[in-house]
């Protein structure tokens, strides 16, 4: 089996899709699945070199559309060579260059049949929310979005193959925004992350030599972006009161990239303000390597009250380090942590958020160690890339026997 993944951006500090298909790919390729990956990123400003497997930069891309002229072009003489193309995320031109390719190649195999034809699925990413259309702040694009979906979305959503999705939480949102809303087959292919690597003292050395003053003491980590979306505003404000309850409550480091956004600038500007919060939040900036590791291995546990989140690839991380996560019940795998029973659920808001993690931060010092057996155990049992992979591709198989050639 050979698949093309297509999307806009393989930049990291876009995370979701990009992310998932540097997680997914090496462990095709361990299954015996090839791939290739097509974005519209300029390949002289990109430096992936750890990337193992052919990225296609055909940018740089011209707009926020990611348009960019080689795509087309490059899509027409290769699609034939794959099985399956995958187009990663929604509203970009990556996605609908692939589509009309593929409707091309359609054309001509009735025409003239030369063997099979490749199968298209798209995966949203969550990008079919209904958040993103409910959002106040997101009325502009929730218009842009609408026209878009009824000019040239929806024809290539209703057309493909089928649609991927990384948790049943977002095939059952996924149609309630947009009609015609009418997929040929949606599957629930799930989603994992690559193991975290066994905790070493390198690692606590590095982040100790990074943030001396985090040196021995107790921390809770968000690790995301920093983004309206994500809930960092009502992170700090639940921290805030949390600290004036207990001041021996424990530490907050914020990792993610997005702090020189008008939204990052605000939330620095929040923590500024307070002395509370400012001698007791550290922004890190975007971790790696060692440094990620290590705030993930370290952490009393990870909090996201985010507003939307498709599936949380961080939080998957943090299971695999052995770590319990405090998030919002709008995050998509939330029944899976319920289930689990390796950290706390509650609502979006500031209360609940506040509520929960001093529930949390009550526990006795074994019913967290429990806990964090208990998310090691999940991540293994619901997140382990290795099993997302071989559930993707045996539901892929089993598409091509219902779908035919």
């Amino acid at each position: 089996m050979k698949i093309l993944h297509v999307t806009g951006s393989m930049d990291p500090i876009t995370g979701g899709p990009c992310q998932a298909i540097r997680n997914m790919v090496p462990e095709l390729e361990k299954q015996g699945v090839y791939s290739e990956v097509l974005c519209a990123d300029d390949n002289d400003e990109l430096d992936y070199q750890e990337d193992p497997f052919i990225m296609h930069a055909l940018g740089p891309a011209l707009s926020s559309w990611h348009y960019s002229r080689k795509i087309a072009g490059w899509l027409n003489s290769n699609i034939p060579r794959f099985d399956i193309i995958i187009v990663h995320g929604c509203w970009l031109y990556p996605g609908y260059a692939a589509f009309h390719s593929w409707q091309k190649l359609k054309s001509r195999h009735r025409l003239a049949p030369f063997g099979s034809l490749p199968r298209l699925y798209f995966m949203p990413h969550g990008m079919l929310d209904p958040y993103f259309q409910n959002a106040p702040d997101r009325m502009m694009k929730a218009a842009r979005n609408w026209l878009y979906w009824k000019v040239i979305e929806a024809r290539m959503i209703n057309q493909a193959d089928g649609l991927l999705f990384t948790s049943q939480q977002e095939s059952s949102v996924a149609g309630q925004s947009f009609q015609p809303y009418k997929p040929k087959k949606r599957l629930n292919i799930g989603l994992g992350v690559t193991d975290a690597p066994d905790f070493c003292e390198t690692m606590r050395t590095a982040f100790n030599q990074k943030y001396p003053h985090l040196e021995g003491k107790p921390y809770f980590l968000f690790f995301s972006r920093i983004h309206q979306k994500k809930g960092v505003d009502i992170l700090l404000k639940a921290y805030q009161q949390l600290k004036f309850m207990d001041a021996n409550f424990p530490e907050l480091v914020i990792a993610g990239p997005g702090l020189h956004s008008d939204y990052g600038d605000q939330m620095l500007g929040l923590v500024a303000d307070s002395v509370v919060l400012t001698d007791h939040v550290t922004f890190t900036g975007m971790l790696a390597g060692d440094l990620k590791w290590a705030a993930l291995y370290g952490c009393e546990a990870l909090v996201l009250p985010s507003h939307q989140e498709n599936f949380g690839i961080a939080i998957a991380e943090a299971l695999a380090c052995g770590r319990p996560v405090i998030i919002s019940d709008k995050v998509n795998i939330h029944r899976e942590i319920l289930d689990g029973d390796c950290g706390l659920v509650g609502n979006d808001t500031c209360e609940d958020t506040q509520r929960i993690w001093l529930t949390f931060n009550q526990l006795r010092d074994d019913e967290k160690r429990q806990m964090g057996l208990r998310a090691r155990e999940t991540f293994q049992r619901q997140f382990a890339m290795d099993r997302a992979v071989t559930e993707m591709i045996g539901q892929l198989s089993q598409a091509r026997v219902i779908l035919g050639p």
